[in-house]
């Protein structure tokens, strides 16, 4: 008898991307609104994706069992 697939967490697949090495990458926080009191160096800074910390790694690839 075959296991029973395990299912993506949806909120999590929509955030999070994993890369070839199979890190996952995630967006930067504070670009949704009140942009005009930012400069625009930080909001390019900010428009950047970056790696997730490697604490929440493990909990990603259990939210994420095939991505």
């Amino acid at each position: 008898m075959a296991r029973m697939k395990l299912k993506s967490h949806s909120g999590a697949a929509k955030r999070f991307k994993r890369t070839g090495t199979g890190k996952f990458m995630r967006r930067k926080a504070g670009l949704r609104h009140i942009l005009t009191t930012k400069n625009a160096k930080r909001k390019k800074r900010l428009n950047d994706t970056v790696v997730v910390s490697k604490s929440d790694q493990d909990s990603l690839s259990r939210l994420l069992p095939y991505s």
